[in-house]
């Protein structure tokens, strides 16, 4: 059932641990890891020789995505940059790469006004996206999409996964190295439970590594309030406070959602499954037979629109924990480059 979570605990093992039977198993998938370096390698040797072809697109385009594998935080700031597009009053087109539904949800239920298209052919997506009536396009995990020109490319450096070792997949989470961020227009460093010392430190350590003026912002992505799946009504993060609550996520980092959990003062029990996991019906007994032994279970937002139209009306009802996204160090250098992408829009 996946309920245990034994997967994210077997990753986090391998990844994060200084034990030496960590370290034999990583040994062991080195000569997997340097295949993974070396195509990446090459594909970026292709793009950099301009050996292969880049499409352009029929907007202007930021591109959002990470360094490592999953968690870093790139969904919540494609969201909140489709939304600073809408609140300028132009309509935005976020593309995704074709899978995990619940994502296509979630910017749609965040962003009303987004046109949200998943097609692993971005520039077909594109099109698609404009003849909704889009006039500025956010892509979706494609900072490795070398294939498609994009006006603006940030960078998501995780707090958490940097403390990883710093092997490529499978050994490690990194896709590619810290070099790959000489591409990058800008930089946000993202933190979930680790402090703002931390943050701070990597984005200084970062800033050495940008070309030119390549601002470095920071964000937390945090939880200060619950709402009801069904109902929207309110509950301050104060209100789980000793109450007997079961964290159920199927996110790609679920420790961070775990700590934020128990940072309430809940009891907490865990109940996780796979990144993009479509909600069974068995899985759906489970989670209402939790909510009527707990005090509450709460979900993340990812998972929530999976389950809020199935959710029955005689259980009690799950909270939903509402990500904040708070800038905490370049906001305004980051915004700049946002609108300079779009002002020949607003001329027409």
């Amino acid at each position: 059932m996946g309920r245990r979570g034994d997967a994210h605990r077997l990753i986090r093992w391998l990844w994060t641990s200084r034990r030496t039977d960590a370290r034999l198993a990583r040994l062991c998938l080195l000569p997997f890891a340097g295949v993974w370096r070396l195509g990446v390698g090459a594909r970026n040797l292709g793009f950099d020789r301009k050996w292969l072809p880049v499409r352009d697109l029929p907007l202007p385009a930021v591109g959002v995505g990470n360094l490592t594998v999953g968690g870093s935080g790139k969904t919540p700031i494609a969201s909140w940059i489709a939304a600073h597009y809408a609140s300028r009053g132009l309509v935005p087109g976020v593309l995704l790469r074709g899978y995990g539904g619940d994502e296509v949800l979630v910017h749609r239920r965040q962003v009303p006004s987004a046109r949200v298209v998943a097609d692993p052919d971005r520039v077909a997506g594109a099109e698609r996206a404009r003849a909704e009536g889009a006039q500025v396009l956010v892509l979706d995990d494609a900072f490795q999409r070398r294939d498609v020109w994009r006006d603006y490319n940030i960078a998501v450096v995780s707090a958490e996964t940097s403390r990883a070792v710093r092997w490529p997949v499978p050994a490690g989470p990194w896709r590619e190295g810290l070099a790959a961020l000489e591409r990058a227009d800008a930089v946000i460093v993202t933190r979930k439970r680790a402090d703002p010392a931390a943050a701070a430190e990597l984005a200084g350590s970062l800033a050495g590594r940008v070309r030119g003026l390549c601002p470095v912002g920071i964000v937390h992505l945090g939880v200060s309030r619950y709402v009801g799946l069904v109902s929207g009504r309110p509950l301050g993060a104060g209100g789980l406070a000793g109450r007997r609550v079961v964290a159920a996520s199927a996110i790609a980092d679920p420790e961070a959602f775990v700590a934020q959990t128990k940072a309430t003062g809940a009891q907490v029990q865990v109940a996780t499954w796979r990144d993009h996991h479509d909600f069974r019906d068995e899985d759906l007994a489970w989670l209402a037979k939790a909510a009527r032994k707990a005090d509450f279970v709460v979900l993340t937002e990812k998972d929530a629109v999976k389950l809020r139209d199935r959710w029955p009306a005689s259980v009690p009802e799950p909270l939903v924990a509402v990500l904040d996204l708070t800038w905490e160090l370049g906001e305004a250098a980051i915004t700049a480059g946002l609108d300079a992408i779009v002002t020949p829009i607003e001329r027409l």
